[in-house]
Formats: C-alpha cells, sequence, structure tokens
C-alpha cells in the first residue's frame, strides 16, 4: 500500500527532506494561509504540537496562495506564522493543492481521502491525519477546529 514516506517535501528555507524521515510518527499535514480567516488554527495546531511532540507527532505546514490569501513568498509566509502565531512546527515551500500543478504529496492525500466536494480541496485548512505507517486515516475540512482532532491523534498515540 502506498504511504506519504515515496515523497519528498521542501521547507521554506529550501531544504528538500524525504517523508521517509518521519517513519513512526503520526503526522498532521494542513494546506495554509496566513490570510485565510481559518488562520487562527495556527494557533491550535502548534498548541497540538507542543502538546504531542514528545510522543512523536509532527505538524507539517504546506503554504499555498490557490484561494488567494497568502503571501508572496514561502519565507514571508513561514515569517508571518512564527510572528503572529509563534508556529514552531516546520512550513514549506508555496504549493498548488488543485489544479494541473498539484503537489504530488496532496495529489495522493486526496487521491486517499475524499471530502465534501470529492477529492478537490475545497478551501485553506484541510487537514489530513496520517498514521505511523504513513497512511492517511483522516480528513477534516478547513472549518473543523484542530482540537477536534484530539481524540483520533490519541487513538494513534494510544494515550
Amino acid at each position: 500500500m502506498a504511504n506519504i514516506y515515496q515523497f519528498q517535501a521542501i521547507k521554506e528555507n529550501g531544504e528538500t527532506y524525504s517523508l521517509d524521515s518521519l517513519k513512526g510518527r503520526p503526522v498532521i499535514i494542513v494546506n495554509t494561509a496566513t490570510k485565510c480567516g481559518y488562520a487562527p488554527q495556527f494557533e491550535e495546531l502548534e498548541s497540538l504540537y507542543k502538546t504531542y511532540q514528545d510522543q512523536g507527532l509532527v505538524v507539517l505546514g504546506f503554504p499555498s496562495n490557490q484561494f488567494k490569501q497568502e503571501v508572496d513568498s514561502s519565507h514571508e509566509a513561514a515569517e508571518a506564522c512564527r510572528l503572529t502565531y509563534g508556529v514552531t512546527f516546520p512550513m514549506h515551500h508555496l504549493i498548488s493543492v488543485n489544479g494541473k500543478n498539484t503537489d504530488p504529496l496532496f495529489k495522493y492525500l486526496k487521491d486517499n481521502t475524499k471530502g465534501t466536494f470529492g477529492s478537490a480541496i475545497k478551501w485553506n485548512f484541510t487537514k489530513f491525519l496520517v498514521n505511523q505507517k504513513g497512511e492517511v486515516v483522516g480528513r477534516f475540512a478547513p472549518n473543523t477546529s484542530p482540537k477536534e482532532m484530539i481524540p483520533d491523534i490519541e487513538k494513534l498515540l494510544g494515550a
């Protein structure tokens, strides 16, 4: 079965790494936008990250300007997240989450989950929960508070 470990990601500083480095850890992957009305979710995502990171949880933020609510560069987006919301989890290069230029990781995530509008990502802050085997086990809508993911995260962690 396919999993996220076959993909690479590019951090906001340009460093490319393999998601294979996350084996054995649950992961939240989220498409973000600093100018979105859901941007306060950065604080909740950071809270989840700080609460569960010692148990292995990783949060990965992928800024996207697909919905015209993001700044012009990956560095600016990451800086805004750090300064405005105190984000310490990894932020990545600006990506496309829909259309012909969809980032390969997000194509995989969408192909393995269905949202309200089929596989397309409807808006910023669509959240994907991935288990320790790299398999997508949940998709959460943009308007779903990250705190609502806690029971699923704790189930993965055996808490």
